[in-house]
Parts: structure tokens; sequence; C-alpha cells
């Protein structure tokens, strides 16, 4: 063998190695991406969501209240409530069909979509 073909030979093996570190970068950019971009669309839906139930005049604190009442009377009751997101409202004609799921999550991580319903003025299990 040559110097020549050595030389072929170790730049190859070079760009071989860089095109795979690029690779592996590259698939690590877009897994870091996708993630940064689902909480956006996340936090995007709960602001719609909140926006649409406060267009129609319902009262967010009410409605979060039951949503709480359902957690309390269920199996994570000792389980204190870290965060409540209104995530889907649904506004049917007429104000006895109206609902809304709201995504309950406990302190130690624990999640439970959670739907209620208004019957006139109140919002129930």
């Amino acid at each position: 063998m040559n110097a020549f073909e050595i030389v072929l030979i170790v730049l190859a093996v070079v760009l071989f190695v860089f095109i795979g570190g690029g690779m592996v970068v590259a698939a690590r950019r877009a897994r870091q991406a996708e993630a940064a971009l689902k909480a956006k669309i996340a936090d995007a839906d709960h602001a719609l969501a909140a926006a649409h139930a406060g267009d129609n005049g319902w009262d967010a604190e009410h409605m979060e209240a039951a949503a709480r009442a359902i957690w309390r009377s269920g199996d994570e009751e000792d389980e204190p409530i870290a965060e409540a997101h209104l995530v889907q409202v649904i506004d049917r004609p007429g104000t006895d069909a109206d609902e809304a799921v709201y995504k309950l999550v406990g302190t130690d991580g624990t999640e439970r979509d959670v739907r209620i319903r208004r019957t006139g003025d109140a919002w129930t299990p």
C-alpha cells in the first residue's frame, strides 16, 4: 500500500465518523425540538380552552372547584392537586349540555382527566 492509498483510507474513515456524528447530533436536536414544540402546542391548547370558556361567560373558579371535588372523591383523595388544566370545552346548544374537561395533576405526578357538566349555573361532576 502506498502513501496515497493510506491517505484516502484515513480521509474516508474521518468522513464516515463526521457523517455518523452529525447524524447523531441532528437526531438529538430533532428530539429536543419536538418536545419543546409539543409543550408549546399543549400551552396553546390550554389557553384556547380557557379563552373559549371565558367567552361563554363560564366561571373558571367554579369549574375548577367542581373538577377538584371529583379528584377528592376518587382514589387520589389524599393526594394534593399540584396543577389543574382546562383542556377541552364542549359547548353544545343550550346551557345544560355544556361540558368541560380538566387534566388534574397530583403532587406525585398522578394525572387524571375529569369531565364536569353544567346544570343551570352550577358545574357538577
